[in-house]
């Protein structure tokens, strides 16, 4: 028999808001002044302006309220959270997921918000991260970024599909038809040019199509109304490539300030420290200095949000759940986690897997047995367990352990029982001879 300590009430005086995007629904709890063991709870509904926010800070710091509880309501609770926490208060944000309703009982904003009041007070919560107003800053640079990546993406896809409508298959002979030369006989094509001699002579010498060739793939039916179209979709990538160039200039300045800020120094002031944060992931197998940034944007420099790599791991939900039932144990799938930080990760991955290296070892290692997908999440795992001891000691770098290192750390021993045990159930009999010297 195991004795276990049960604490009734764990937080004395809690509120919780049930968050909608005009307005909030506003539970406090705390206890009876006249009557001991015994609660009072008051449900009010409140504006979602800044002015009435405030004033329920104001509230709330004036009945004693120590934490302020709210669920991650789309981007509605933003205002909630930051305007409350600017004035003190302890605010706590959590996944909905883990404050779902008793099945069966009526869901309505009152109730939703007594509920969450209760779990709050019994310390049935934990608190989702929420970085600083710097990180969140980078974040929102980095994430913009991405978005106007894949936006650009979307439109050169835009421009080759409207290559193929006029028989232009300028994408057969040159592998980026945006580069020098595909942009050169692009601008030709947009300006009037339809011989497919002298748009094939404005290749450069890097092409490796020869000339007849590429004579031949820009043989089509490029119209003028393919024209206006094709100089609209090149204008918007050229914008698009202006403001990705805007951003990342941002992204570096706004990163060289948070380090300069991690080193107890104000923005702007002392120096930089000779191997910045950026450059010491860059190092890890896979993780360009674009990946660095972003992983720096999810998670923030500072590691003592997360005790251990595990508890990073775990968050960014590259960990596979343990499900356990009548004694069987199963392996579940690792969840949703931060979709920026997975993506890069997933990308770092896979430039890891093709790698010389321990990381690209593991991968080889691991999908023969358990797949591509299962071999991906495995890598980015040991990428991100990597960026939590390299952030967590500022003095750390990065030391690849060699592709050999499972060979090298290899049992013998065990490695000949596991081969003789393969070759007798084909069907032989095996004698071992011990090598000579």
């Amino acid at each position: 028999m195991e004795e276990i300590e049960q604490a009734e009430e764990l937080v004395a005086r809690v509120a919780a808001i049930d968050i909608a995007k005009a307005s909030g629904m506003v539970c406090v709890r705390m206890p009876h002044e006249d009557k001991p063991g015994k609660r009072v709870q008051r449900v009010f509904n409140t504006v979602a302006t800044s002015g009435a926010i405030l004033d329920l800070a104001d509230h709330l710091i004036c009945q004693g309220v120590t934490r302020v509880v709210m669920e991650a309501t789309s981007t509605y609770w933003k205002p909630y959270f930051f305007l409350l926490e600017s004035r003190g208060l302890e605010c706590w944000l959590v996944n909905a997921r883990d404050v779902k309703n008793v099945p069966g009982r009526p869901k309505t904003d009152r109730l939703d918000a007594v509920w969450l009041a209760k779990l709050t007070e019994r310390g049935m919560l934990r608190p989702s991260f929420v970085p600083p107003k710097p990180v969140r800053e980078l974040r929102d640079l980095t994430r913009a970024r991405a978005v106007m990546t894949h936006e650009r993406t979307r439109h050169k896809q835009r421009t080759e599909k409207l290559l193929e409508d006029a028989q232009i298959k300028l994408s057969t002979v040159i592998s980026d038809i945006f580069g020098v030369s595909g942009r050169a006989m692009l601008e030709a094509l947009i300006a009037g040019e339809r011989s497919p001699k002298a748009l094939a002579d404005l290749a450069h010498g890097t092409i490796k199509a020869s000339h007849a060739t590429l004579a031949e793939a820009l043989t089509g039916r490029f119209e003028e109304h393919h024209g206006f179209m094709c100089r609209m979709l090149l204008d918007t990538v050229d914008y698009l490539t202006v403001q990705i160039d805007k951003l990342t200039a941002r992204i570096t300045v706004r990163l060289a300030e948070l380090s300069t800020a991690e080193d107890g120094e104000g923005p702007g002031q002392g120096t930089l420290m000779p191997i910045t944060d950026t450059e010491r992931l860059d190092e890890i197998p896979g993780v360009g200095p674009h990946t660095a940034q972003v992983i720096l944007a999810e998670i923030g420099p500072d590691m003592s949000v997360f005790p251990t790599a595990g508890h990073l791991v775990s968050w960014a939900k590259l960990s596979p759940r343990t499900l356990q039932s009548g004694g069987k144990n199963t392996s579940g799938p690792t969840g949703k986690g931060n979709p920026w930080l997975r993506g890069a990760l997933g990308e770092a991955a896979i430039s890891a897997a093709r790698t010389d290296t321990f990381l690209g070892a593991r991968y080889r290692r691991i999908v023969k047995r358990r797949g591509h997908m299962k071999a991906l999440v495995a890598v980015a795992r040991s990428i991100l367990v990597s960026v939590w001891h390299l952030m967590n000691d500022p003095t750390a770098r990065y030391r690849d352990l060699g592709a050999d290192f499972h060979t090298r750390n290899l049992d013998p021993n065990r490695k000949s029982r596991d081969l003789v045990r393969q070759l007798k159930a084909l069907g032989h009999d095996v004698t071992l001879t011990p090598a000579t010297a």
